[in-house]
């Protein structure tokens, strides 16, 4: 289920950091991330990524995804937990006991074969910026992960690191904080910023762009 969140936004901050991208800069945008080890697909709304997405995780992979809007309103997360084509790590460590077996979780969330997710910005240049308040998506994406899928909207490309940063801090916070208030009734936090300026390992991570409105 995706929670449906309307902070109040100055209407220039929900128009520049809430709208697609135009045809040129993802063009743009691809090349450069193709040029730093990351391979890129194209799709054209949330159900051919999802399609796209599944086709590239081999059954029976231990599967890890973290609480992505981006992987919810795709359907990918149902899909995930509940076909049976997969190993999924998430609902395993939800029945765990973290005050106990809070070790056995790290070491299950840390290395799975394939970790999904999205990130808050992804740069002209080809840089990926995530944002954490925990931070238990971070090491898969870096370096724990066989391999990595980033399902992002295309309203998530900006033009440097600069622009990435103010899109998490004055876009993606802001409607997090307020899904964590209604989910949890806790405040979220920018606790924790990956970027990922390149990856040395041919073929670990894939950006699925998606040229739909999804996720923070």
């Amino acid at each position: 289920m995706v929670t449906e969140i309307n902070p109040d936004f100055d209407r220039s901050i929900s128009r520049r950091f809430g709208s697609l991208a135009d045809d040129d800069s993802v063009s743009r945008t691809a090349a450069a991330l193709e040029a730093n080890g990351i391979n890129v697909l194209r799709t054209a709304n949330k159900a051919e990524a999802k399609r796209t997405v599944l086709d590239l995780i081999p059954d029976g992979s231990k599967v890890y995804h973290g609480a992505s809007q981006t992987l919810a309103a795709s359907g990918i997360t149902d899909e995930l937990e509940q076909s049976g084509r997969y190993d999924p790590v998430r609902p395993r460590i939800w029945s765990m006991d973290r005050a106990t077996q809070g070790d056995e979780i790290r070491r299950l969330t840390s290395s799975p074969d394939v970790m999904l997710g999205s990130v808050h910005a992804v740069t002209e240049t080809g840089s990926l910026l995530a944002a954490s308040m925990g931070g238990s998506q971070l090491g898969p994406y870096v370096s724990g992960a066989g391999r990595v899928i980033l399902v992002v909207g295309t309203q998530k490309i900006v033009s440097d690191l600069d622009e990435g940063l103010r899109r998490i801090n004055e876009y993606a916070f802001p409607l997090e904080d307020a899904r964590a208030q209604a989910e949890y009734g806790i405040h979220s936090g920018v606790n924790k910023v990956l970027i990922i300026n390149r990856e040395i390992t041919p073929g670990r991570i894939t950006v699925v762009f998606v040229d739909e409105v999804l996720g923070f």
